[in-house]
């Protein structure tokens, strides 16, 4: 039996992106994301709970800054004690997995997709996903952007304005663009 195109996306296939099942996952989850940014001004704990509902899992003390913006939610975990600042974006087509302990500066952004680089399947819609997968004690600082198919191991710190474009391993200081290691941390 043929994948439907939400299938192939969660399996980390090249999906369409205009098909209909996800077009409605991505309103859907948009108006949940709305009620989220507007609720936190006034009933920050019920906006949190918006959040657990959306997301797939989440830890103890969690906490997200509003304006917040996400795609599905369905593929996003945190641990426990996170942290995201104002304006952070997850594109969340492939997982986006975070440990205990992560900090995330204003408007960090998380890509877990590619576009085709093939023009025609591009101007079809084709997408490949790639996930991010973040160990525990992250400390991203502000506007930090983590592109796909990245994992960064424990005890990492990113620079503020960052673009990391590959994995890194334990206990680094990270930044530039693309990030490279700036310090190995004790």
């Amino acid at each position: 039996m043929a994948m439907t195109e939400k299938q192939k996306m969660l399996a980390g296939k090249k999906y369409l992106n205009t098909d209909k099942e996800l077009s409605e996952d991505r309103w859907k989850t948009r108006k949940r994301i709305n009620e989220f940014n507007d609720l936190s001004k006034e009933a920050p704990d019920e906006a949190m709970k918006i959040l657990s509902n959306i997301f797939q899992k989440t830890g103890r003390n969690f906490e997200v800054m509003a304006p917040f913006q996400c795609d599905y939610g369905y593929g996003i975990t945190v641990g426990n004690n996170f942290f995201a600042n104002y304006g952070c974006t997850f594109i969340d087509v492939a997982s986006i997995t975070f440990g205990d302990n992560c900090l995330l500066g204003p408007n960090c952004q998380i890509y877990t997709v590619d576009h085709a680089f093939d023009v025609e399947e591009r101007n079809r819609g084709i997408e490949i996903p790639g996930k991010v997968t973040i160990g525990d004690n992250l400390w991203a600082g502000g506007s930090v952007v983590i592109t796909p198919n990245v994992t960064l191991g424990n005890n990492v710190i990113i620079a503020a304005g960052a673009v990391v474009t590959k994995s890194f391993g334990d206990n680094v200081l990270i930044g530039g663009n693309p990030a490279h290691v700036i310090k190995e941390l004790k």
